[in-house]
């Protein structure tokens, strides 16, 4: 049975929307996209390298699927960890309206119900399902329990506005720190494994 583990990049105020560019994703009127560019650094990078030489496979929402398939299956460079991966490793893409996914090795699931769908995945897959990004997924996955390692990625900004990923109706859910590093650009790497429910009582007692 593979573990599923998820890497987000967050603002301190916890917002996931369009860390990479301006254009990556507007979804209501959002104008505050690439907040993530200026801060990576060779610190960044080198965890972005050690987690990808992990997966078995990923899965990924729609929004993350189309920025990736519209970039990665160009890069070929046999050397690049991260395309090696991405390109020659099964996909699954949340979706219930995606129909013909051009990007080899993808397969659209998720069209009923992608919490089941998913818990199947992983009882039939060895090794380590990554999902990248795909807040609004992710979401939905914390929900069910079905996360099993978290990677926050936490920038030292902060947005008021945008998409966050524990906002109203998050399920409580308590997890283990597992690893922490700090960038020279003041990124926080935060590794976190579930740990079920939180425990709950009064300070002093």
């Amino acid at each position: 049975m593979a573990q599923l583990s998820a890497t987000l990049f967050l603002t301190l105020d916890g917002v996931y929307q369009a860390p990479g560019g301006p254009e990556e994703d507007t979804t209501g009127g959002f104008d505050l996209g690439g907040w993530l560019a200026p801060l990576v650094d060779e610190d960044f990078g080198a965890f972005v390298d050690e987690n990808f030489r992990h997966p078995t496979a990923f899965l990924l929402g729609r929004r993350t699927y189309e920025i990736f398939a519209s970039y990665w299956p160009k890069q070929t460079d046999p050397a690049d960890p991260v395309a090696g991966k991405l390109n020659a490793l099964p996909k699954y893409v949340a979706s219930t309206t995606l129909e013909n996914p051009e990007w080899a090795g993808t397969t659209v699931i998720g069209r009923e119900d992608l919490a089941k769908e998913v818990a199947a995945l992983k009882e039939r897959t060895d090794g380590e399902i990554q999902v990248h990004g795909s807040g609004a997924v992710l979401g939905q996955l914390l929900k069910q329990n079905l996360v099993d390692v978290l990677h926050l990625i936490v920038a030292p900004v902060v947005l008021g506005k945008g998409m966050r990923l524990f906002g109203a109706g998050t399920a409580p859910t308590a997890f283990t720190l597992t690893g922490s590093r700090t960038t020279s650009q003041g990124v926080a790497i935060l590794s976190y494994r579930f740990a079920g429910q939180p425990r709950f009582g009064t300070v002093g007692e």
